[in-house]
C-alpha cells in the first residue's frame, strides 16, 4: 500500500471512528481532558504503527486500546508528582479489559451514553448542545457558531463551561433509567435534530452533505427510540426519526454528478429513496395516531407532504402553510417563519412570497443567515428586479460558507449581471 493511500486510510478511520473512540475511552478513563488526550495519543502511535503493520482488522478497538494504555502510561509517569494519580492508574488498568474483549456493540452504545451525559439537566441547554455537538459528532466550533447563527467564541466558552461543570458535579456517564427519561429526552432530541441537520446540509466546506453524521444521527434516534417507553415522549421522537428519514431520502438528488446544489423544484424524484419515504411515512401516522404532536411531528407532517408529491406544481402548498402556521405557535422560530414565507410564495406567487419574506428581513432577525437573502434574491429575481435581487444575491454570498451553495449564488450573480448588461 502507498504511502498516499496508508494516510488516506488512516484520515478515514479518524473521520467514521474517532467519536466512538472518544465516547468509549470517556467511559473507560471517566474524565473529558484525559479521554481527548489518550484519542490524540492513539492516532499518534497509529500514524507511526500501521504504515509498518498495517491498519488492523477491528481499527475502533485497537484505538480504544492504545488510547487506554497511552492514557494509563501518562498517569503512572505523573505518580511521581501529584499524589494518588498511581492508585488511579491501578483502578484503570483493573477495570478495563483488552481490546479483543471489546464487543462493537459496547462500543456502539457508548456513543448513546456520551449524548445522555452532555444532555444533563444540570447543565445550561444552550451548553449542552455546543456541548453534544463538539464532543458527540466532531462538529468544529465553527460550525457549531453556524447551526446556532451565533460566535465560535461564544461556542468555545459554553463547551469549557459544560465540561467543568460535569466534572466537578461528578454527572455519571450511563443511559438514565426509565423513570429519568421523559425529562431527559428534549435536550437529546434537539441535539440529535442539530446533528442531522448538519449532516443533511452541512453549514461549511466542499459537500452540499455529510452522509456518515446523517446516518449516525438516524441510527442514534433510532436506539432513543427503543429506549423510550413513555408514550408522551414516544410521539417526538417517532416524528424526529419520520422527519430523518423523510428528508434523507432525498439525499442522492440533491447534488449532480459534479457535486454541484440542485433545488428540490430541480430534483429527479425517481432518485428519491422510496424505502426511506416508506419508513418515514409510517412513523409520521404513528407520530400523529393519537391527536398529539410536537415541532418535529409537524415538521414530519411536512416532509411527508413533500414525500408524497411526484412535482413541485402537484405539492399542496396550502396544507404546508398551514402546517408551519401550527410549528410557529408551537415554536416562534424565525428559521420556520423563512420557511413558512417561502411556502406562501409557493401557494400564492412571488410577490406574495417576497411580501412574507420582506417582513423578516425588515425585522433584523436574520441579517446575517444567508438563506434569508437568498430567498428574497429569489422571490426578486422571478418579479424581474434583477438589481434588486443582484444585491440581494451578493449579500447571501457573502455569509454562505458551503462551497457548492457559493457555487450555487455565483450562477445567479452571474445572471442577473447579463440580464443588467442587456
Amino acid at each position: 500500500m502507498t504511502t498516499a493511500l496508508l494516510n488516506q486510510q488512516i484520515e478515514d478511520v479518524y473521520r467514521k471512528e474517532s467519536r466512538r473512540v472518544l465516547a468509549t475511552l470517556l467511559r473507560l478513563l471517566g474524565d473529558f481532558q484525559l479521554a481527548e488526550e489518550a484519542l490524540q495519543d492513539a492516532f499518534t502511535v497509529a500514524l507511526k504503527q500501521w504504515p509498518s503493520d498495517g491498519v488492523p482488522a477491528n481499527p475502533r478497538a485497537w484505538l480504544v486500546s492504545t488510547g487506554r494504555f497511552k492514557a494509563i502510561d501518562g498517569l503512572r509517569r505523573q505518580s511521581r508528582f501529584v499524589h494518588g494519580v498511581d492508585e488511579l492508574a491501578d483502578q484503570l488498568e483493573a477495570d478495563t479489559p483488552d481490546f479483543v474483549a471489546f464487543a462493537d456493540d459496547d462500543i456502539e452504545d457508548d456513543r448513546l451514553r456520551l449524548i445522555f451525559t452532555c444532555c444533563h439537566p444540570a447543565l445550561a441547554e444552550d451548553s449542552r448542545v455546543a456541548l453534544t455537538l463538539r464532543e458527540v459528532c466532531g462538529l468544529t466550533t465553527e460550525e457549531i457558531a453556524s447551526a446556532f447563527l451565533s460566535r465560535p467564541s461564544t461556542i468555545a466558552q459554553r463547551i469549557v463551561r459544560a465540561k467543568a461543570k460535569i466534572r466537578d458535579a461528578n454527572i455519571p456517564y450511563q443511559i438514565p433509567s426509565a423513570a429519568e427519561l421523559p425529562e431527559r429526552i428534549n435536550a437529546v432530541l434537539q441535539v440529535l435534530y442539530l446533528m442531522y441537520n448538519e449532516g443533511y446540509s452541512a453549514s461549511s466546506g466542499e459537500n452540499v452533505t455529510r452522509a456518515d453524521l446523517s446516518a449516525e444521527a438516524i441510527r442514534l434516534a433510532e436506539l432513543v427510540l427503543d429506549l423510550n417507553s413513555d408514550s408522551t415522549a414516544d410521539t417526538e421522537i417517532a416524528g424526529l426519526l419520520a422527519l430523518m428519514l423523510l428528508q434523507e431520502s432525498r439525499r442522492a438528488a440533491r447534488s449532480d454528478a459534479q457535486g454541484e446544489l440542485v433545488l428540490m423544484a430541480d430534483q429527479d424524484r425517481r432518485l428519491w429513496n422510496r424505502d426511506f419515504i416508506e419508513k418515514g411515512l409510517a412513523l409520521v401516522r404513528r407520530a400523529l395516531g393519537d391527536g398529539r404532536y410536537g415541532p418535529y411531528s409537524i415538521q414530519a407532517a411536512i416532509a411527508a407532504i413533500h414525500a408524497e408529491s411526484s412535482s413541485p406544481d402537484t405539492t399542496d402548498w396550502h396544507e404546508i402553510v398551514g402546517l408551519y402556521e401550527v410549528l410557529l405557535r408551537v415554536n416562534a422560530n424565525p428559521v420556520i417563519a423563512l420557511n413558512r414565507a417561502v411556502a406562501v410564495g409557493m401557494r400564492d406567487g412571488a410577490a406574495a412570497g417576497a411580501r412574507a419574506v420582506d417582513e423578516i428581513y425588515d425585522s433584523g432577525v436574520l441579517a446575517d443567515y444567508h438563506l434569508l437573502h437568498a430567498a428574497r434574491a429569489d422571490f426578486q429575481r422571478q418579479l424581474g428586479l434583477h438589481q434588486a435581487a443582484l444585491t440581494a444575491y451578493e449579500t447571501a454570498i457573502g455569509y454562505a460558507q458551503q462551497l457548492p451553495e457559493i457555487r450555487f449564488l455565483e450562477k445567479r450573480i452571474a445572471e442577473m449581471r447579463a440580464k443588467l448588461a442587456r
